[in-house]
């Protein structure tokens, strides 16, 4: 059993950065990749960013990359984003995953979610 939970939302303007954390509880977290995904008002759940079990590869949404950056540290089981030049059309509710496939641009296998936190990002 692992239970997450995403903190590091908040109000930013246009070409601001903030950083998102997901700490996890339960002894299998480094067995899992991670992921981060988004839902904006009206639209379905989309995938931003994962990594895999051990740190060493990372997938990017086409729309982030570059921009983004996900990261973990299996020692503090807590999995990052660190999201800069930040548009209004990042604004959404951003939900830590674990999973146990991960593609070039997707993590599936979702077995735990995380309660979400509120990204808004004014022009």
């Amino acid at each position: 059993q692992v239970q997450l939970v995403d903190t590091g939302g908040g109000l930013v303007q246009a070409g601001g950065s903030l950083r998102l954390s997901c700490a996890a509880s339960g002894r299998t977290f480094s067995s899992y990749h991670m992921g981060w995904f988004r839902q904006a008002p009206g639209k379905e759940r989309e995938f931003v960013a994962a990594i895999n079990w051990s740190g060493e590869s990372t997938s990017y949404a086409d729309s982030v990359k570059g921009r983004f950056t996900i990261s973990r540290d299996n020692a503090k089981n807590t999995v990052y984003l660190q999201m800069n030049s930040l548009k209004p059309e990042d604004t959404a509710v951003y939900y830590c995953a674990a999973g146990r496939v991960k593609t070039a641009q997707a993590l599936h296998g979702i077995d735990y979610w995380g309660q979400g936190t509120q990204v808004t990002v004014s022009s």
